[in-house]
């Protein structure tokens, strides 16, 4: 039995050390070589201070300020220990009735916009964490942001058109708008 229990133990200390010390080493310094910005998790800092990451969402309710996509994280909106999409399909009440509050959350926000509420102001990404919204949500948000701030739409379309991101080698994902760089970039905006 022991000639078989000391091999078995010294295979697992020899592996814990590898996959637990060694390699996590290794492929953080790998990636705080490759990719430093990544590496500490993109953050945004501002002042000194960090402020978010521009890979995780936040939670803007204010109506100075764009929305982003709804957070479908648990207990809270934009929880990156519990990322997770809801996984409530089309019919799913649930479903329905978490997008008629947020359509009337858009409309009662600016009862004067007649458009078309893009999908992606009332439904959660994948993830939950998404940091984007289209283009199209950024516009329809224009208005409200730009009447609450006291701010020319042209002001405020401008700096949607600035902080537009377009697709990744010119093929993959969408056009969008990180919503975190946006409502930084209005934070700073003066008004006339």
């Amino acid at each position: 039995m022991t000639s078989q229990l000391r091999p078995a133990l010294s295979l697992f200390a020899v592996l814990t050390v590898m996959t637990g010390v060694v390699y996590p080493l290794a492929v953080t310094s790998i990636a705080r070589l490759a990719f430093p910005e990544q590496a500490q998790g993109s953050l945004v800092v501002r002042d000194g201070k960090p402020v978010g990451s521009s890979l995780i969402g936040q939670s803007f309710t204010d109506a100075k300020y764009f929305w982003g996509r709804p957070s479908a994280t648990a207990p809270m909106p934009y929880n990156a220990s519990a990322s997770t999409g809801s996984n409530q399909g089309p019919l799913n009440p649930a479903l329905v009735d978490g997008v008629q509050k947020r359509v009337g959350a858009l409309k009662a926000a600016d009862p004067g916009n007649t458009a078309p509420v893009p999908v992606d102001l009332v439904t959660a990404s994948g993830s939950g964490l998404d940091p984007h919204i289209s283009v199209a949500a950024a516009q329809y948000q224009t208005a409200r942001v730009a009447r609450v701030r006291g701010l020319a739409p042209e002001v405020v379309a401008s700096l949607i058109a600035r902080h537009t991101e377009g697709r990744l080698w010119g093929v993959l994902g969408e056009v969008r708008v990180n919503v975190l760089a946006l409502n930084l970039a209005l934070d700073q905006t003066a008004r006339p």
